[in-house]
Order: C-alpha cells, then sequence, then structure tokens
C-alpha cells in the first residue's frame, strides 16, 4: 500500500470513530438541559401551588382609622434669630421660603 492509502484509510478509521462520538456527547447534552429545564417548570409549578395554596385574604376585626398627624418640627420666629438671620445667603432664605410655601399648601 503506499503512503498516501494509509493515510486516507487513518482517517476515515478516525473519523469513523469521532463523528458518532461527538453526536452521541451532543444529544446527551441537549438531553440534559432540556430534563433541567422539565425539572425547573416542575419546580416552578409546585412554588405558584404553594403560594396559592398558603395566600389567604386578610380580613381586620376593626376598620382602619387615620394615622396620627406627624409631630411638625419646632419652629423659631424670624425674630429670634436676631442680626444672624438677616446675613443669611439668598438661598437659604429662599429654601426656607418654599419650606414656608409647602406647609401652607399641604397642612399636615
Amino acid at each position: 500500500m503506499s503512503r498516501q492509502m494509509t493515510f486516507t484509510l487513518a482517517c476515515v478509521v478516525v473519523l469513523s470513530a469521532l463523528v458518532p462520538g461527538v453526536a452521541g456527547y451532543l444529544s446527551a447534552r441537549m438531553e440534559a438541559i432540556e430534563a433541567a429545564e422539565r425539572n425547573l417548570h416542575a419546580l416552578e409549578a409546585r412554588l405558584h401551588l404553594r403560594e396559592a395554596r398558603e395566600a389567604r385574604p386578610v380580613s381586620f376585626p376593626a376598620p382602619c382609622l387615620r394615622t396620627p398627624a406627624t409631630p411638625r418640627f419646632q419652629q423659631v420666629p424670624a425674630t429670634a434669630l436676631g442680626e444672624y438671620g438677616k446675613r443669611w445667603p439668598a438661598w437659604v432664605t429662599g429654601l426656607l421660603k418654599e419650606v414656608a410655601d409647602f406647609e401652607r399648601d399641604y397642612d399636615y
């Protein structure tokens, strides 16, 4: 036999073993993925069933009442600030004005 014929036969033998092996490996991997997906769907269904079984309507013995008002900040009159209150930067006085307007508009 010639060297070329020997090389060709060796390649055919290797490929005849390699191709079915790779195909078997890939099909086994696909089956494992499909089995894992089926298990995941079964677990999700069991979880949803358990959640639905444990969910019960809640009824309170008494009607809900309005929550008590939150305590307000202690407001200091502007005269208590003395001379310091007059030296505040413009952004501070603007912020204080916005807070006062907010409290006036949304009396809580």
